[in-house]
């Protein structure tokens, strides 16, 4: 197996494991669900609503918009961070390139 799938071939406890499961009568090849918090797509949708959210309230709190949205505060960060392209500044979102060296107004241009 090493020989032809190489570095992507599975490791030994796993083939060892599924050997296991196959001769326990489990004959599954997917993975069976895995327990805690389901983990969220960021999707067009939520990116939106967090987005009217900071316009809203410019000094929101990325633990506030996960509890307004019921997702995680990590996801918030990545979107706000990844997708949106903004900075906390000053307790203020605001967009990237109006984090440094910009003495105009800090309103996000939109």
């Amino acid at each position: 197996m090493t020989e032809t799938l190489g570095e992507h071939a599975p490791s030994y406890a796993t083939i060892k494991n599924r050997v296991a499961q196959f001769k326990c009568g489990d004959f599954s090849t997917s993975d069976a669900p895995h327990p805690g918090r389901p983990k969220t797509v960021t999707t067009p949708e939520i990116i939106d609503q967090i987005h009217e959210l900071i316009l809203a309230d410019y000094w929101i709190s990325a633990k506030s918009i996960a509890e307004q949205l019921g997702i995680s505060h990590e996801q918030v960060g990545s979107i706000i961070h990844e997708d949106l392209d903004m900075r906390k500044l000053s307790t203020k979102w605001v967009p990237k390139c109006l984090e440094h060296g910009s003495k105009t107004s800090m309103e996000p241009v939109i």
